[in-house]
């Protein structure tokens, strides 16, 4: 017999009950596709608070400085005294520059486009004519107070460049480069990972429905992250939320041949990290250390702050009988994203120690 409108409202229910709804108010499997619109996130114009954005205007700004006091040099040794001149009246600046949209990012980011950029170069002619104070305080003869004038529009313009810099450096973060990794990472979570634990949660319907139905949230979680298109960036105590749930949905299916062991630091986890980062990771480890081994093997994840900044590790052993070679997508992937989200203050690392597989991710906090 064909079902009624309540039965299927009634199904639906359930399915939304089981399996979760996405913020457009149905299931996980109506979520729009990886790529799809999703509305346009805002650019972190502000974001500066890194060590790579700081070398890099550091450098800049010395290679400007470098490149005009050529003109006016008359020797080598006059150039090199120019230089030294110019570095010590700028980098003041541009720091004080940096420090300040750093501590008023958030007000900042607030502002239209047009405003931000009037506050970007009205904070760099104040911050030109800052280090140009600190060189009259100095007492040196290259600085007078002749020039505060061209110290605030020397300031202004390099600030000016910093900021155009940003918004080109936000618009190539997004969307397409970033969600094409992200939706190439989202398809990683295979369809027989799928079928698999599917078939786990109806063998257990009846032996142990509590745990079929513990299942089945698990594999909720994990395809509403996957299917949800997001660039945002999620803490890293998500992340090893998620990766349990994947942890868990696998210890039924291996059983005791899986063993994992847990070393987690609250405090690591308030890092911001790119979506969808330890859960490849793991997967790795158990398709290529716990699922070809006959004894199977121990995966250890370990999360600890050192130095300010959360460092992860996930390691597992390997088995003598090697697994298929993957491709290295995940690892690359996750990689590239760590880059892009955190510049040079995030490392990553994966190496063979042994019989141990182990990558290492650490990142600002």
């Amino acid at each position: 017999m064909p079902a009624g409108p309540d039965d299927r409202t009634a199904t639906a229910a359930r399915q939304s009950e089981i399996f979760g709804s996405t913020a457009f108010g149905s299931t996980i499997f109506d979520a729009p596709l990886p790529g799809a619109s999703a509305g346009v996130q805002p650019l972190l114009l502000f974001d500066v608070c890194h060590v790579g954005v700081v070398l890099r205007a550091v450098l800049s700004v010395t290679v400007i400085v470098a490149v005009c006091m050529m003109f006016p040099a008359m020797s080598v040794a006059h150039w090199l005294t120019l230089v030294t001149m110019g570095v010590a009246a700028s980098l003041p600046g541009v720091l004080s520059w940096l420090l300040a949209a750093c501590v008023l990012k958030g007000p900042l980011e607030r502002l239209p486009l047009a405003g931000q950029g009037a506050a970007a170069t009205g904070l760099g002619a104040a911050s030109g004519m800052f280090g140009w104070t600190l060189g009259l305080i100095t007492g040196l003869d290259f600085f007078d107070s002749k020039h505060y004038l061209a110290a605030a529009v020397a300031g202004a313009l390099v600030a000016g460049s910093i900021f155009q810099w940003l918004r080109l450096r936000g618009l190539a973060r997004m969307p397409a480069d970033t969600t094409a990794k992200l939706s190439e990472l989202q398809a990683r979570i295979r369809p027989h990972f799928l079928f698999n634990t599917l078939n786990t949660a109806l063998s257990l319907v009846r032996l142990d429905p509590v745990r079929a139905e513990g299942v089945l949230e698990d594999l909720s979680e994990l395809f509403r992250v996957a299917l949800t298109n997001t660039g945002e960036a999620v803490t890293l105590a998500e992340e090893v939320e998620l990766a349990q749930r994947y942890l868990a949905i696998e210890q039924i299916r291996f059983g005791s041949r899986l063993q994992v062991t847990w070393e987690l630091d609250a405090d690591a986890g308030e890092a911001r990290v790119p979506p969808l980062l330890l859960q490849p990771l793991v997967e790795n480890a158990v398709r290529h250390g716990i699922e070809p081994a006959t004894d199977g093997g121990v995966i250890r994840i370990r999360t600890r702050v050192k130095m300010g900044r959360a460092v992860v590790s996930i390691a597992n052993t390997v088995s003598p009988h090697a697994s298929t070679p993957g491709n290295g997508i995940a690892l690359r992937n996750v990689r590239d994203r760590l880059r892009l989200m955190h510049d040079v203050a995030s490392q990553f690392d994966a190496q063979l120690d042994g019989k141990v597989f182990r990558v290492q991710i650490v990142v600002p906090l």
